[in-house]
Formats: structure tokens, sequence, C-alpha cells
């Protein structure tokens, strides 16, 4: 009986991927090691199993990283469902838009590719790595859209680039605290009660659906609560009667309660 075997290119070809992607999940420990015939290297049907796996994984969102445990056994089905789900929120898993480079998010966006970088540099990460390469989401347009209209009110790069990275790292400290209180207080809970893995899968996939959206309402409430009083709060040190009653009849109309 023959034995089903294939030269890279030929697995790439049957897996509809690049040899350098083939590569690239080689390189990452997502494939076991191809037999060799001294300088070939020949391929089988667990390898087209497994790259066809790891294609099924990542169109859930997950990351490479996190597929490696899986394939490895090392992630269960109800932390894989819940990973998959928190890539879903981020526009990340099945039906997610084209992902792009940085020249066609550039071009998308209408932000100078110099600018994006220049973010970027400040720790404000928006590309993502995909099969090795730097990529955009096409969901952020908006987001660098809405930071370049703080640049054409005149407000100065240098000073937006510090307040961004500021921001930065008080929402990643916040972010972290968050995750450990879902950890302890959710997911351990839910692990250790449910009578299966389908079971507690379903049941923290339901719980993150729930609580996100929940937190960053909050989260997002308190910010704007808190940038109104302050502007309102400055507006009435230094400014003129009329931009005094300007400021408070906006805070009026965008929800928050004036004296």
């Amino acid at each position: 009986m023959s034995v089903v075997r294939y030269r890279v290119e030929a697995v790439a070809a049957a897996c509809d991927v690049s040899v350098d992607t083939v590569r690239y999940y080689q390189s990452m420990g997502l494939l076991p090691p191809p037999r060799r015939e001294g300088r070939v290297a020949w391929y089988g049907p667990e390898h087209v199993g497994r790259i066809r796996e790891v294609r099924a994984l990542q169109r859930k969102g997950l990351t490479l990283a996190a597929i490696k445990r899986v394939v490895q056994g090392d992630l269960g089905r109800a932390d894989a469902d819940l990973a998959a789900a928190v890539a879903a929120a981020q526009g990340e898993g099945e039906g997610r838009e084209d992902v792009l480079s940085l020249d066609q998010f550039a071009a998308a966006s209408g932000v100078p590719a110099s600018l994006i970088q220049a973010v970027e540099r400040e720790g404000i990460r928006l590309s993502r790595p995909v099969d090795g390469e730097e990529r955009y989401a096409a969901a952020d347009i908006q987001t660098v859209r809405a930071a370049l209209k703080l640049l054409e009110f005149g407000l100065p790069l240098g000073e937006l680039l510090s307040l961004a990275r500021q921001t930065h790292e008080a929402m990643l400290g916040l972010a972290q605290r968050a995750v450990e209180l879902f950890d302890d207080h959710v997911r351990k809970p839910i692990r250790d009660t449910a009578s299966s893995d389908e079971e507690a899968a379903a049941r923290l996939v339901e719980a993150f659906r729930t609580l996100l959206p929940a937190v960053t309402d909050l989260v997002a409430s308190h910010f704007r609560r808190v940038l109104l009083g302050v502007a309102e709060d400055h507006i009435e040190r230094v400014g003129e009667s009329a931009e005094v009653e300007a400021t408070r009849a906006e805070s009026r109309r965008m929800g928050r309660t004036v004296p």
C-alpha cells in the first residue's frame, strides 16, 4: 500500500495556503516535523489535517499562540471557546473584515502611514500578526480617522501622543485587573462547577458576552462624566460668561446634570 506524501508546494496547494505559511507554521511548532530524505522534506495527510485545523481555529479568531496550546492539548474546549469569543468581540472571528497592509490601511483611512507608525511607537498597538506579517483591521479605520480629527483642530501631535501613551498605560492596568477579577470570580467557579467541558464553554462564553458590554459601557460612561466635569470646572474658572453658559448647555444636552 503506497504512502501518500507531499512536497511542501503540494501540501500548501492542498490547503490553499502559501509555502511561506506552511514554513511559518512549522517554525511556530504548529506542525509535526516532516519526514526527510536527504534534503527533501516530505509531508503527509497528518500535516494537511493539522494545517486545516489551524486555519479553522484562525477563522474563529484564535491567535497562533492559543492554537498551539489547543493542538498540543494544553488548552481545553472551554478556554478555547472563551478565547474565540474574545477574538470575535475584537472583530477577529468568523465574518471578520479583510485585514490590510499598512499602506492599504493608511490609504483607506486617509491617515499617513508615518502617523500610524508614530502612534504605534508610543505603545498604542493597532496592527496584529497574521501568518507572520503585521496586518490592520478594517474595523479600526474609524478609530484612526477620529484621531486625525483631533489634529485637524490644532492639537499638537507630540502632546496627543503623550496623552495616548498615558491613557494606554492607565487602561492597561485597569484591563489587567478586570481580567484577574473575571478569572478569579467567573472563569474558575464555572470550570469548578460545570459538569462537562461543553457546559463550561457555553457558560463562559455567555458570561463574557454579558459582562464585556457592561464593563466597557461603565468605563466609557464614567470617563465621559469625569471629562465633562473637569471641562466645566475649567470653564467656570477661566471662561467668559457666554462660554460658561454654552458649556452648561452642552453638558445638559449630553446628559450630565448641571447645577
